[in-house]
């Protein structure tokens, strides 16, 4: 019956922590095409989610809240295909740090391993929204989810450095706590519930994801005929969210549990014992 309950129950944190730095090298040593490809599907399946948000979440008569929750909850198809069929996504590569701060894997491998995810996903993001004008998913509801593409375009793009860069960190302090509670998990089940509450809360908040933002500003210009989304303010808001994003998967999250978990577990031995 032990054995049982032990093998049905999530890893504790400790185990989480040496999963996901093992993970972490195992990642920052893949071979290039095999890591391009998967960044591309991780791309193009975080801008399903985002898509299927919009739709969710137009012509809603639910109120605000209700609206956001079940937007959110849609967009966590996004991770989930990540995470259960498996991608390559940057911000969830932020945990990477984990196996840096041990000296498992050295500033060059984390550099090529963000790079290359980034490239890919950015890809796969722009990929689908060229699939998506062809398939003219904008027409849906009479037009209605061409006009909510434009209106969330519009917003990101007015968002200030400050606003983007603040909601950015919180956003993937949220996306890679989910990576991290997946990892926890033994089955899938685990591994989408684990998902479910942490994104549903981060899209539900107005937090802003790199990754997503390149199929939703992209999506918004190509629809916008007034001039009213600013390639400036998309600019801007990419350079800010990325940079957020960042600091909130390597500090809030892999910072904090490599101090807690894994710090000083391979101290350098200096001969005395």
């Amino acid at each position: 019956m032990d054995k049982e309950l032990q093998f049905s129950d999530a890893y504790p944190p400790r185990e989480i922590a040496r999963k996901v730095e093992g993970l972490g090298v195992a990642k920052a040593r893949t071979d290039p095409v095999t890591l391009l490809a998967l960044a591309v599907l991780a791309g193009a399946f975080i801008s399903l989610g985002a898509l299927f948000f919009i739709v969710v979440v137009t012509k809603s008569a639910l109120g605000f809240g209700l609206t956001r929750l079940f937007g959110g909850l849609s967009f966590s198809l996004g991770l989930i295909l990540v995470v259960v069929a498996g991608a390559e996504l940057f911000t969830g590569n932020n945990l990477l740090a984990m196996a840096w701060a041990s000296r498992l894997i050295g500033t060059r491998e984390v550099m090529r391993n963000w790079f290359l995810a980034y490239l890919g996903n950015v890809g796969g993001s722009l990929a689908t929204v060229l699939l998506v004008v062809w398939a003219n998913v904008a027409g849906l509801g009479g037009g209605a989810v061409g006009e909510t593409v434009v209106a969330i375009a519009r917003a990101k793009a007015d968002l200030s450095v400050t606003e983007a860069f603040a909601r950015a960190i919180l956003c993937n302090a949220l996306v890679c706590l989910a990576v991290w509670l997946a990892m926890g998990g033994r089955s899938v089940t685990d591994k989408i519930l684990a998902i479910l509450f942490p994104i549903t809360a981060f899209v539900a908040m107005g937090f802003e994801h790199s990754i997503a933002n390149w199929f939703f500003l992209p999506f918004g210009l190509a629809l916008d005929g007034e001039g009213g989304v600013s390639v400036v303010g998309v600019t801007r808001n990419i350079v800010a969210v990325t940079a957020g994003n960042v600091v909130g998967g390597t500090l809030l999250v892999a910072g904090v549990y490599w101090v807690a978990y894994l710090r000083g577990e391979r101290l350098p031995n200096d001969g005395s014992s």
